[in-house]
């Protein structure tokens, strides 16, 4: 049951936008015997369909801004391979305290730097 409330809840919050690996990833190391590697590789997976659905979505509702996209695309393939190679190379451990960090400073960025948006 625990399972199926992680995949609900990092599934909504990575259709937000916001990404679910951030919920998904610490919640399979907590909760499960994974390591994280396993758990990064489970968030990769499960995000393929999200993002699918997130993606027909917000296309649907004209959220997309293609030729802002298209320079992100290609640099983002370009970063998922060295971060993929970079990611199976180094220990389970150090790439858990990693990803520890990354969360740890983005929390900050979102709570004291990151300026709230306006609503029309």
């Amino acid at each position: 049951m625990l399972l199926i409330l992680i995949g609900l809840f990092s599934g909504i919050i990575g259709a937000m936008g916001i990404g679910g690996g951030t919920i998904l990833i610490p919640a399979l190391i907590i909760f499960t015997a994974l390591t994280q590697h396993q758990a990064q590789s489970v968030n990769l997976i499960s995000f393929l369909p999200v993002a699918v659905v997130a993606l027909f979505t917000h296309f649907k509702n004209k959220n997309i801004e293609i030729q802002l996209c298209l320079p992100l695309i290609f640099l983002g393939m370009v970063g998922a391979i060295g971060g993929s190679f970079l990611a199976v190379n180094l220990p389970s451990e150090l790439l858990r305290r990693l990803f520890g960090i990354f969360l740890f400073f983005m929390g900050l960025y979102e709570f004291f730097w990151k300026e709230k948006s306006r609503t029309k």
